[in-house]
């Protein structure tokens, strides 16, 4: 009878919301590799292909970030950016905003999208970290 306890305790656990899951910043760091390509983080990060990603989760509304020459369909997007959009963002750029000129072809791995989650949390608006 406990190992059936276990076996369902294990099944709930595997199906807890993905904020459950652990957070490693210096995983995400790795994971961001990828996206340096266009990216930028930190105190001295500018926009590139792409805009800097400073203070992403704090309040910061689509399509704002200043100096960056943002695609129609970006200026026209009414969002704040939060770890819940950002995931559905991440796995499907194009999908989820047509027009977009981010070509990245998306990040799908769930736990790799939530290390890179808090390794950009990390970054304040003004580029230092928290």
């Amino acid at each position: 009878m406990r190992q059936l306890a276990y076996a369902i305790a294990a099944g709930f656990i595997s199906f807890m919301p993905f904020a459950a899951q652990a957070q490693d910043a210096a995983a995400g760091e790795k994971v961001f590799l990828q996206c340096r390509t266009c990216h930028q983080v930190g105190e001295t990060a500018k926009n590139a292909v792409g805009p800097a990603l400073n203070g992403l989760f704090d309040g910061r509304k689509a399509g704002t970030q200043p100096g960056y020459t943002y695609s129609a369909a970006y200026k026209t997007l009414d969002k704040v950016w939060s770890e819940e959009n950002f995931r559905v963002y991440i796995k499907d750029p194009r999908g989820v905003t047509p027009g977009t000129k981010m070509i990245y072809p998306g990040l799908k791995e769930d736990a790799r999208i939530t290390d890179l989650i808090a390794y950009l949390k990390q970054f304040g608006p003004d580029g230092k970290k928290k």
